[in-house]
């Protein structure tokens, strides 16, 4: 029987930036710190001792940290309380005017308060058998599109087994340009269940939101017109009263 639950929290981790990385210099520098930029030419990286610019010709691996070895701390950090939002969804129309957007999604989806665990997220939901699942995660960040998008697959490849980029395609969503990206992999503690994911990135000005999409790779074919739709839909600003009004029963 698939675990649902443990799909949605092993993507919570894959969505964000990862923790912490080891570059490997051709000098053989070892630079510990965590990757807040990608350019064509530089890597920006934020170690203890303040932000540095490695060449990318001048790194020869890159290496995640292992967490699970590290000490842990002899009292835990207080956990940041979630944002409320004020959301709604009405039949397939899902409005949320915390964030000012809406969604429109397939029948018999349901808004899943229990999969929400960072601020950055501002809605998680899943199909009514918990088969299917959807986010939204907008974050504040000073780079590039393709820098972010980069972030992003580093974070997935981290958290995902066998991972593979599928396909990356140009779109425009809210009128706003946009790329698609096709990915999977497997999650090692779910029994390396096979996992297809689909990504949309909207950046405006300095913020991205990154929507995305995902379920068990044998379901992800017959949903990609689904899952596609349900992306393209995001709508923001002066969408919202439309969407509300439409909403109505």
């Amino acid at each position: 029987m698939f675990r649902p639950i443990a799909i949605c929290l092993l993507f919570l981790t894959a969505a964000l930036p990862a923790l912490a990385e080891e570059i490997v210099l051709k000098d053989g520098t070892k630079i510990v710190g965590r990757m807040t930029g990608i350019t064509s030419e530089k890597i920006e990286v934020e170690t203890s001792y303040g932000k540095v610019q490695l060449n990318r010709g001048d790194i020869v691996t890159i290496s995640f940290a292992d967490n699970a070895s590290a000490k842990a701390p002899d009292v835990a950090p207080a956990k940041q309380p979630l944002p409320k939002m004020d959301e709604t969804l009405v039949g397939t129309q899902y409005i949320n005017r915390t964030g000012k957007f809406s969604l429109t999604l397939p029948p018999d989806w349901l808004i899943d308060p229990n999969l929400r665990n960072s601020p950055t997220t501002l809605v998680a939901l899943s199909s009514k058998d918990k088969m299917r699942f959807a986010m939204v995660i907008q974050e504040d960040y000073p780079g590039s599109m393709d820098s972010y998008r980069e972030l992003t697959m580093l974070g997935a490849r981290k958290t995902l087994s066998n991972f593979e980029e599928l396909a990356r395609t140009e779109a425009k969503i809210d009128g706003k340009p946009s790329i698609l990206v096709y990915y999977r992999g497997t999650l090692q503690k779910s029994n390396n269940l096979p996992v297809e994911f689909l990504s949309a990135f909207i950046q405006s000005g300095n913020t991205f939101t990154k929507v995305t999409v995902w379920c068990v790779e044998p379901l992800f074919h017959d949903m990609q017109p689904a899952f596609e739709k349900l992306v393209s839909s995001y709508r923001t600003s002066g969408h919202i009263t439309a969407a509300a009004d439409s909403a109505k029963p």
